[in-house]
């Protein structure tokens, strides 16, 4: 998978523009906020809650791009392989899900 990249790619950026990571508690605290501006667009865009003017500019792609950027940071600084965890965690919802989800008739 191409995370990997992705990872070298943000510790390079933080490391030219960035001076340093932010600490972990407070990526955690950015990586919330982000959430909520992706929320947001979310909300307007597919649900029932109308547009204010300050939304109208953003981008949903941009504002997951946003999600992601911090979520690598937090990887980064913590030693997480971004690949490595994803393919683990595939390979453990393929494991315990097998049936769990074509069973289900709401889905259907």
């Amino acid at each position: 998978m191409e995370l990997n990249l992705a990872q070298q790619q943000v510790d390079s950026w933080i490391k030219t523009y960035g001076v340093r990571y932010f600490n972990e508690l407070t990526n955690m605290a950015l990586l919330t906020e982000e959430v909520g501006e992706l929320a947001r667009i979310i909300a307007r865009t597919y649900g029932e809650q109308s547009f204010k003017e300050s939304d109208k500019d953003r981008e949903l792609g941009d504002e997951m791009a946003d999600v992601l950027f911090v979520l690598i940071c937090l990887a980064n600084q913590t030693g997480v392989n971004l690949s490595d965890a994803l393919a683990k965690n595939i390979a453990k919802k393929t494991v315990r899900d097998q049936e769990r989800h074509t069973g289900n008739d709401k889905l259907r």
